[in-house]
């Protein structure tokens, strides 16, 4: 279990610093520019994620075809998997650019929503590219081929560092972009990603005879309905998560700059926290899916369970972190004296919740690796957008705690969510048991 989710939570990590590299590039512009790279991102991240959910059930498909040694069955759900990436970009595309020109009439302050819209209307383009580098990696994850993830995710984020600070700044004679600059940078980033993964899925089926392209599947209706059907549940639960989270920050947009700000600054700590149990939830799902496709259904609990417990243990000392180091942390993004009054106590709020959060993340992977999609997707409903967020909009708004009340609904919403998803966890896994006895 470790050999596997420890190069995937660093391709996690991969990926959540280059939005963390993106906040500290542009922080130096201010609060406002802080703000308008958080909403721009939260408007592209949201349908983005709806389409990278889609080809989720790749993590299922591929992982227990690769359980029965059925290779070339691995291959064919890949190609479906690209087809369905390109297929799902176009209308990603045009949502986020019909959004990006109506953005400046939601009520945002104006030093936000200018750059924002201008920020989305540059990043829609790395829509593709973040599609097709999910397709890749999902086929590369179920067969095992987890460190080149991380390779490209390395070389990915020197290529953002290295673009955002020639582009947001004009440097090497390039003109100063500000937050469309760290865009551009995103853009090519995601292009690198696309690139290398697929690089190596074909260097993979290679080196065993089949190379990618010669063998490549075409469109298959049957194959194609399958992957959305246990795909569309996993978007589903990933926009209603990500959406709450969005929501969160738009809404956060209606306060003042600093608040904006701020909580931008303590989600990324929050987000990073998340890459772990992220990480180890990827390789539950494959775990999972490996041993059931060999019919070990037994060793598929064991999976489970020990994940579980992997992701739980480091939120814990995540928790302890945020508790520990609050200051010092706001620091790394800010000096701002409103920011650093307003974030530690964010952070404590975060920590409140580190551990449900594991536990709801890695249970979800483990779920995945049944082929169960649908009851995370109705937990994330019921716990953020029944439960968790009402009561952050009312005591935020309503009762005028500001920032702190919508955190504190969204802790109410991970803590249902953990306790629901275990527990279906826990039945799932039980039955798995009492099938292998049979």
């Amino acid at each position: 279990m470790v050999k596997l989710a420890v190069p995937v939570v660093l391709s996690e990590l991969g990926w959540m610093l280059m939005g963390v590299v993106d906040t500290i590039m542009v922080g130096r512009l201010g609060p406002a520019a802080i703000g308008a790279v958080a909403l721009g991102n939260a408007v592209c991240f949201t349908p983005s994620m709806f389409g990278m959910g889609l080809i989720l059930g790749l993590d299922t498909l591929v992982a227990q075809a690769y359980g029965r040694k059925d290779h070339d069955e691995c291959h064919r759900w890949l190609a479906q998997g690209v087809y369905l990436a390109s297929i799902a970009a176009v209308p990603i595309m045009v949502g986020i650019a019909l959004v990006s020109f109506f953005f400046g009439h939601f009520g945002i302050v104006a030093e936000v929503a200018t750059p924002a819209s201008g920020y989305m209307q540059v990043l829609l383009w790395g829509t593709l590219p973040l599609l097709l580098y999910g397709a890749s990696r999902r086929y590369l994850q179920g067969v095992g081929q987890v460190r080149v993830i991380t390779v490209t995710y390395v070389a990915a984020n020197l290529v953002n560092w290295f673009l955002n600070w020639v582009l947001i700044y004009g440097k090497l004679g390039m003109p100063a972009l500000g937050v469309n600059g760290s865009a551009i940078s995103t853009v090519f980033a995601r292009v690198t990603m696309a690139l290398a993964l697929i690089g190596f899925a074909w260097r993979y089926e290679r080196k065993r005879g089949h190379p990618l392209f010669r063998h490549w599947a075409g469109p298959q209706a049957a194959r194609l309905k399958r992957l959305v059907k246990l795909g569309a549940p996993a978007a589903g639960q990933i926009v209603l998560e990500v959406g709450a989270w969005n929501l969160a920050t738009f809404s956060a947009g209606y306060l003042t700059p600093v608040a904006l700000a701020t909580h931008q600054i303590v989600l990324n700590y929050a987000s990073v926290t998340y890459m772990v149990p992220l990480g180890i939830s990827a390789a539950a799902a494959v775990s999972v899916g490996h041993a059931v496709g060999a019919g070990d259904r037994a060793r598929a609990r064991r999976a489970g369970w020990l994940a579980l417990g992997l992701g739980t243990s480091f939120m814990l000392l995540a928790a302890m972190a945020l508790l520990m180091w609050p200051r010092p942390l706001i620091e790394l993004y800010t000096n701002d004296a409103r920011v650093l009054a307003v974030g530690p106590g964010l952070l404590a709020i975060v920590a409140a919740f580190e551990v449900f959060d594991g536990i709801q993340t890695v249970s979800t992977g483990a779920l995945r690796g049944l082929g169960e999609t649908r009851a995370p997707m109705w937990a994330n409903l019921v716990g953020y957008w029944v439960l968790g967020l009402p009561l952050g909009f009312f005591l935020c708004f309503g009762l005028k705690w500001g920032i702190y009340g919508l955190w504190i609904g969204l802790t109410l919403a991970l803590v249902v969510i953990a306790l629901a998803l275990i527990a279906r966890w826990k039945r799932d896994a039980e039955k798995q048991l009492l099938a292998a006895s049979f």
